[in-house]
């Protein structure tokens, strides 16, 4: 393996088994699930937007609704969408337009970077000690003054806990110490709630030193769980939308992981 990444880590930890039919075995998914799909779109729509504002364009509402139909379009080009019982695409292209209107109103003021890329060594801040192996992934935007931002989708609204046990916020502090040999000064989490009239929250929140070598620990595990060929089947409420139930279902078979 070439590299992790918060997404590697993440579903290590909630299915080894999915990680190695995603990652290693390439099964291909034979669909997308609509919740995906939608934080893709808006995603993508949010990027734009800053993108046209830093470079001086005016943005209308009206434009950035042309962007998502166009972004949403391409999130089902690759892969068939599955909705959830009670969905359909007009409903959940609707919310996303209406999470789009929310931010439209109401966006981060100082942006000057999106999708920052960063590809930096996995290094224990305590003992300095490498993993041998490069973490990568993207801001989604930094801010003037040295604030990280990310957005997310969700099905309900995450509590303070959550929200300081993110582990993508705690990547991206240590990435931007180690990029910059500085600390962010704030992380900030906008979160699109997909309620029956959608909201948009913000919390705000820091990492410690302490934060970072739990993550170095937490990393190292997964890496040497990995290496070790340790995959197996992790039974919970994600199953049910999983995209690998049919391999999934044959694991063990013939004595075979």
């Amino acid at each position: 393996m070439e590299h992790l990444s918060n997404s590697q880590i993440n579903l290590y930890l909630q299915c080894s088994l999915k990680y190695k039919f995603q990652y290693i075995d390439l099964i291909p998914k034979p669909f997308k699930g609509s919740g995906l799909a939608l934080g893709g779109a808006i995603h993508s729509s949010i990027s734009w937007f800053h993108k046209q504002k830093m470079n001086g364009n005016g943005v209308t509402l009206d434009k950035l609704f042309r962007i998502f139909r166009a972004d949403w379009y391409s999130q089902k080009v690759d892969a068939e969408l599955r909705f959830k019982e009670g969905e359909d695409e007009m409903k959940v292209t609707v919310m996303g337009k209406e999470m789009l209107a929310r931010y439209f109103e109401d966006p981060l003021k100082n942006v000057k970077a999106t999708d920052v890329h960063f590809n930096i060594p996995l290094i224990n801040p305590a003992k300095k000690e490498s993993l041998g192996i490069n973490l990568e992934g993207f801001f989604d935007a930094v801010e003037k003054d040295e604030i990280i931002a990310e957005f997310k989708t969700s099905g309900q609204t995450m509590d303070a806990r959550e929200v300081h046990d993110h582990l993508q916020l705690t990547i991206y502090s240590y990435a931007y110490e180690m990029l910059y040999q500085r600390p962010p000064k704030l992380l900030k989490l906008i979160e699109f709630v997909k309620t029956k009239k959608p909201k948009m929250i913000m919390f705000e929140t820091t990492r410690t030193r302490a934060d970072y070598q739990r993550f170095f620990h937490l990393a190292s595990q997964v890496l040497r769980g990995i290496r070790s060929g340790i995959f197996f089947p992790r039974s919970s409420f994600l199953c049910k939308d999983c995209e690998y139930e049919a391999p999934c279902r044959r694991w063990g078979e013939n004595g075979r992981g």
